[in-house]
């Protein structure tokens, strides 16, 4: 059965989950089968299930071959908590699915899933629509098409052009250049981040995608800022200092206040030293196992059960709940052909991440990727290869849902492994980024103010104020101008001699609908729209006339 990609957009792991749901309706073989000595028709074993819905979701695109049997079983039953699938006496819901030869069947009905229309995001931010289109900085819709990489709005030769006009005209005017406050430049940093990942995934907006409000200029503009020479983030605390130990990291907890040391424990919260310790040996295996520290069989085993279960135990996973929609939606873009747009916007969703996140993040990934690549490391499991315990482990860890969703599992598996084959990519910081933030803010930085100069004033500063109106006030000053706008140009159609009767009526007739309150104003009765047609003169054709004969007089 061919498998249909399921491109990003909202909820797609709902989509996800209808979709698996109806190949597994459709294709699962059923026939007659005997238990107790009874004869069952229409019905499956639960081994054959977990055979038949393993081959298919390692054959589809949407999840690869990186999915496990036991993530095959897991997923039957949440089918059967779901009322995908029942038992042969009609029970769901609490039962349980093992790997035997219990015997199963399809409901009447199989009850998909419904996708909500509109993101729940929306409901709660109708508060910010207003000031998000006021906004100076506001986010264009930018087309299918990849846009042209020159986006500054002035040219380098006009600016150029401009500065020369200006100081030729020192005497008579005082240039200023423009300081950002710190607002607009986190700003600049927030939409250039969307505009690329607009691009990216050749949305024609991510308002179904991202909520613009998610995301932390301080997180993007701090992962960029710092980090080693490695590309790892290096966390600060407040007066400056790097965190390097644990004593570090008390000490510049005890001279903060009670209600600082949440924040600054929250904000700077990093690895533990005994965990950065475990990860290290194993990364390193064998260079870094010290001969004279007392070793036995299964060590290594032990160090990694310490890293799995301080990850495991985190109160929410590396990517957060908030952009887990986001890096879903990523997901449809790992395919072969889309590899490189994956990646790229990977690297720009990493980016968004709190730093303590992405430094885990990114010492985890490194792990895990030299665990799977050493031919030396012993194994760390009796049954499962080091890569798919790598993958199975900490899948759940980095991406998961703050509520319960049936395909979280091989979501997380899809993820991490394509993570684990190009971390060095994803997790470097983007310089194409900072080069189009820098440009912005030196543009808007180049922008001059002048204002006219006098001899008093030349050196002193000059200030203007505005007189703050209320939000009726600014309304009715909006709709009055506007309509004084329309009645200019509504007079104007009327008074248009170079119309014919025809257009003329045309046109009255498309702004009568369009704005049927001034156009009742200015002609209130019928009888006024009419008089308005009455009393243009009109030219009659010439009839047709012929030449009176001439008649000659008989007198000479």
């Amino acid at each position: 059965m061919e498998s249909r990609i399921v491109t990003p957009g909202p909820y797609r792991a709902t989509k996800l989950w209808n979709e698996v749901t109806k190949y597994f309706r459709a294709g699962m073989p059923v026939k007659k089968h005997r238990q107790h000595f009874k004869s069952y028709g229409n019905c499956f074993t639960a081994t054959d299930a977990v055979d038949w819905l393993h081959e298919l979701l390692r054959n589809n695109s949407n999840f690869g071959p990186e999915v496990t049997r036991q993530q095959t079983l897991q997923l039957l039953r949440k089918f059967l908590k779901n009322h995908v699938i029942e038992d042969l006496k009609g029970r769901w819901g609490t039962e349980n699915l093992d790997d035997d030869n219990h015997l199963f069947r399809f409901p009447t009905n199989s009850p998909l899933k419904t996708v909500p229309r509109h993101p729940l995001w929306r409901r709660s931010s109708t508060e910010n629509v207003s000031k998000d289109k006021d906004s100076v900085f506001k986010l264009p819709h930018f087309p299918r098409r990849t846009p042209k990489k020159c986006d500054l709005p002035l040219a380098k030769e006009n600016l150029e052009n401009l500065q020369e006009e200006l100081t030729t005209s020192n005497k008579e005017r005082f240039v200023h250049c423009r300081e950002l406050r710190q607002e607009e430049v986190e700003e600049i940093w927030r939409n250039t981040v969307l505009i690329h990942l607009q691009k990216i995934l050749c949305l024609p907006s991510l308002e179904d995608v991202l909520d613009p409000a998610q995301i932390n200029p301080h997180s993007v503009m701090y992962n960029m800022n710092n980090t080693s020479k490695h590309g790892v983030v290096v966390l600060q605390n407040k007066s400056g200092r790097h965190l390097r130990s644990p004593k570090d990291f008390s000490n510049g907890v005890k001279k903060k206040s009670s209600m600082d040391r949440v924040i600054f424990t929250e904000q700077n919260h990093d690895l533990p030293h005994w965990v950065l310790s475990a990860m290290k040996c194993l990364a390193n295996w064998p260079r870094s196992n010290d001969l004279s520290q007392p070793t036995y069989i299964g060590f290594e085993r032990d160090v990694f059960r310490t890293i799995a279960d301080y990850f495991l135990n985190l109160p929410e996973p590396l990517v957060t709940f908030q952009y887990y929609e986001l890096f879903v939606n990523i997901l449809g873009l790992l395919q072969p052909h889309l590899e490189k747009v994956a990646i790229e916007a990977l690297q720009l969703c990493c980016l968004l991440l709190p730093p303590p996140n992405r430094r885990k993040l990114q010492l985890l990934m490194r792990m895990i990727s030299r665990i799977s690549q050493n031919v030396d490391m012993p194994r760390l499991h009796d049954v499962i290869g080091t890569r798919s315990l790598m993958v199975q482990t900490f899948s759940r860890c980095v991406l998961c849902c703050a509520e319960e969703v049936d395909l979280d599992e091989l979501l997380a598996t899809r993820l991490v492994s394509f993570l684990m084959d190009h971390h060095q990519e994803i997790l470097q910081v983007p310089v194409y980024l900072q080069i189009a933030v820098q440009h912005h803010v030196d543009y808007l930085k180049k922008i001059p103010i002048t204002h006219p100069v006098t001899e008093v004033s030349a050196m002193l500063p000059t200030y203007s104020f505005c007189k703050q109106i209320s939000a009726q006030e600014f309304e009715e000053q909006k709709r009055s101008t506007s309509q004084v706008a329309m009645e200019e140009l509504l007079e104007n159609i009327i008074k248009d001699k170079t119309l014919s009767i025809k257009e003329k009526k045309k046109k009255l007739k498309q702004f009568q609908k369009e704005y049927p309150d001034i156009y009742q104003h200015r002609f209130p009765t019928t009888e006024s729209e009419a008089k308005l047609f009455a009393d243009r003169p009109t030219i009659k054709q010439p009839m047709l006339t012929l030449k009176k004969p001439k008649f000659h007089s008989l007198r000479y």
